[in-house]
């Protein structure tokens, strides 16, 4: 069975910082490209960040500088470290798996013929 199990998340005053963690079973993980969305205008998810099957990662213009993604292998496990948060970065932020997913900015939130998908974590920024 797939699964992708996120943790962290929460409430924070602006400024502050949060962690997501998503760790992957049931699929060979070196093989997917992971990344986080959060919604959109349009019910839509857009993508807030990637990493590669190679290492490569990306960031949408809104949180460069401030988020930074990253895996580790041996836990099948992608982290999104959120700093400097503001209040537009509150959203439900979703844990993706998808062989192309880098390309792909905006998918539909919970699109099973795109890939894998987490729950969802609430991530609330107070100003």
């Amino acid at each position: 069975e797939v699964q992708l199990v996120e943790s962290g998340g929460g409430s924070v005053q602006a400024g502050g910082s949060l962690r997501l963690s998503c760790t992957a079973s049931g699929f060979t993980f070196d093989d997917f490209d992971m990344g986080w969305y959060r919604p959109a205008p349009g019910n839509e998810c857009e993508l807030v960040s990637s990493i590669s099957s190679d290492g490569s990662t990306n960031y949408a213009d809104s949180v460069k500088g401030r988020f930074s993604i990253s895996q580790d292998n041996a836990k099948n496990t992608v982290l999104l470290q959120m700093n400097s948060l503001k209040p537009e970065d509150t959203a439900v932020y979703y844990c993706a798996a998808a062989p192309f997913l880098v390309h792909t900015v905006v998918v539909a939130c919970g699109e099973s013929d795109f890939g894998y998908w987490g729950q969802g974590k609430q991530v609330t920024v107070s100003s």
